[in-house]
């Protein structure tokens, strides 16, 4: 059938913010779908992910993802079903992943979506546990700041998406000991409770710092950073000597209109003799192939546990990414869309 009377809602960014966004840094537009040309397909986008990052591409300036453009459509993982195709390798009925999430539907070239195999697995978990959010998880701990047998590891934002798996991931591959942090009472319980962390610090209830030392009384060999700030420099003080630290995202200065003054001890980091080594995982897609061989059979026999927070609908997907940045969710944050 014709696919010029489909028509598509999107999020479109309004105005970049300063400081935290609101409901009215985006814009929820009707618009128009195109007929697929000579080797695209037309997707139905079922599942969109919302990620911490997104936040960062709303400010202007260089960095190593282009910024969101303002009154263009946002963008980010996404999984849906093909409804119409015009590439030989892609029929219509398959399950792919894309980056032309915040829209119902997506015309892209076909060179620009993987086919998914969902026979043993769920298509969303290719947003979490299967898609970025777990690669980063696995190089952080396998490359970035390698996990040794007997190190003890802290892992922070440890309930979100890569955290929860980077805390697994490094306990199947020789951690003695992992800790977690995660803002309250609930989550800090999940940590030890469902996620398997032998402990957790909820740094709302107290100084990391503190709360780290009395955990870790011998010191920590690795850190996975999601959160940077106060609890990077808890992590740099914390460190054994030649300590390592995969520094995954600092989700704590993404809303910030000033720099933020921690980690005020980055000297010691020289002393100590540390590696403080960033993580952006798009440049590490070649190793996708190898982390879904490792990963997809402990998601399928449940000895790697996920956790989601779904919202409903386009519409709402605004307020989810201002929920992520506060801590909102537990594990991945999703929004499942009804087109």
């Amino acid at each position: 059938m014709s696919t010029t009377t489909i028509t598509s809602r999107e999020i479109r960014l309004a105005s970049r913010p300063f400081g935290e966004p609101d409901e009215g840094t985006f814009d929820l537009v009707e618009t128009q779908v195109p007929e697929p040309g000579p080797g695209q397909i037309l997707v139905r986008n079922t599942w969109m992910s919302v990620d911490p990052y997104m936040r960062t591409r709303m400010n202007a300036g260089e960095s190593y993802i282009p910024p969101f453009e303002v009154g263009a459509p946002l963008e980010g993982s996404a999984i849906g079903e093909v409804v119409a195709s015009e590439a030989d390798t892609i029929p219509v009925g398959a399950a792919v992943s894309h980056f032309a999430g915040w829209r119902e539907y997506a015309v892209l070239d076909a060179a620009h979506v993987q086919v998914i195999d969902v026979e043993n697995v769920r298509p969303q978990d290719y947003l979490g546990a299967l898609g970025t959010t777990g690669l980063t998880a696995y190089l952080a701990v396998t490359e970035i700041a390698p996990v040794r047998e007997g190190d003890v590891v802290f892992v922070s934002a440890a309930a979100g998406a890569v955290g929860s798996v980077a805390g697994q991931l490094a306990r199947r591959f020789g951690a003695a000991r992992v800790i977690g942090s995660a803002g309250g009472a609930e989550k800090s319980r999940k940590l030890t409770e469902t996620f398997g962390f032998d402990a957790a610090i909820d740094y709302r209830a107290g100084s990391v710092a503190e709360q780290l030392a009395e955990l870790a009384p011998e010191g920590i060999d690795v850190y996975i950073d999601n959160v940077g700030g106060d609890h990077l420099e808890a992590a740099i003080e914390s460190l054994n000597d030649h300590g390592k630290v995969a520094m995954v995202g600092m989700i704590s200065t993404y809303n910030a209109t000033e720099p933020s003054p921690a980690p005020r001890n980055l000297p010691t980091a020289q002393t100590k003799r540390l590696t403080l080594r960033g993580l952006v995982v798009s440049d590490h897609f070649d190793r996708f192939p190898e982390y879904i061989e490792t990963a997809a059979p402990l998601l399928a026999d449940g000895s790697l546990v996920t956790e989601e927070t779904i919202v409903d609908g386009l519409e709402n997907a605004p307020s989810a990414l201002l929920g992520l940045l506060r801590g909102a969710n537990t594990g991945k944050m999703l929004i499942r869309l009804t087109a």
